[in-house]
């Protein structure tokens, strides 16, 4: 006797995330040129693409990150102290590029986008002298980015969230004017900051979350991933996790599809084009 096996939405959805998720269609590609910037795409460790930022723009990406390192006064962008190279600066992989699309594009990244592109900067060492010289450097750029000046918030065309040493939250939080803003962790959630300071909410997926994609997400950790989210949305911050499954197959395409059905932000990925192709065929 032959048994007919019936698939539930969900399980169809998932199926074909997967897929989506290993392989951009070619018409997709295509039409990639013409379409809207995909405001979930966030690329972890950007920089170690082929073409730092560029890679990531050229997929319509809305996020990327950066991490940095203060050595001698400059601030070399690297994941590793054995990857640094005095050539590779922020400003030269990301605020100058970032300052000449701007201009070129009448004070948007990309042609007629209003919403502001996020550059999140992980702090590597020296979480405050880091920072401190960070606010300096940034200053020259404050007409392209997303300001705080004595309790106003002033949207740009650049948003920079600051991440990694959490030394750098004091300094911040004291600055009456700041070209820069927080990444908070869930543990932050609910708590004073707000979104002039914390607009950006972020944190380990398999430290919260048991499941990996494989089978159904369990109804409680669905139900837990909705309430982070609301709570957050609702005093106007965003959600960001990192260290999600990130290797082609069915469970990233899973996961991917939890995310956004839950409204997370922001979806973390070093595989551009996979993310391009999926957010294109079922970010609605």
């Amino acid at each position: 006797m032959n048994h007919r096996i019936r698939l539930t939405r969900r399980t169809a959805v998932t199926a074909l995330a997967a897929t989506a998720a290993t392989v951009a269609l070619p018409a997709q590609r295509a039409a990639a040129h013409t379409e809207h910037p995909l405001r979930r795409a966030h690329a972890h460790n950007e920089y170690l693409h082929t073409r730092p930022l560029h890679d990531a723009l050229a997929h319509r990406f809305t996020s990327v990150e950066a991490d940095i390192f203060l050595v001698d006064g400059r601030l070399l962008v690297a994941h590793e102290p054995s990857q640094l190279d005095p050539t590779r600066t922020l400003e030269s992989l990301y605020l100058d590029p970032l300052l000449d699309r701007v201009r070129a594009h009448h004070g948007s990244v990309y042609p007629g986008h209003r919403r502001p592109v996020q550059l999140l900067v992980d702090l590597k060492n020296e979480g405050v002298a880091t920072y401190l010289e960070l606010h300096r450097r940034l200053r020259p750029y404050r007409r392209m980015l997303t300001t705080y000046d004595h309790g106003r918030v002033r949207r740009g065309a650049v948003t920079v969230v600051i991440s990694g040493d959490r030394a750098a939250r004091e300094p911040m939080a004291e600055q009456r004017v700041r070209y820069a803003f927080y990444d908070g962790r869930l543990s932050d959630l609910g708590g004073p900051a707000d979104a002039s300071f914390m607009p950006l909410v972020s944190d380990n997926w398999g430290a919260n979350f048991r499941w990996q994609g494989v089978g159904p997400m369990p109804a409680p950790e669905r139900a837990e991933l909705h309430r982070i989210v609301g709570t957050a949305h609702a005093r106007g911050q965003r959600v960001r996790f990192w260290a999600t499954p990130d290797q082609p197959g069915e469970a990233r395409g899973a996961v991917w599809s939890e995310l956004i059905a839950a409204d997370v932000d922001h979806l973390n990925t070093d595989d551009l084009a996979a993310l391009e192709a999926y957010l294109d065929a079922y970010d609605r």
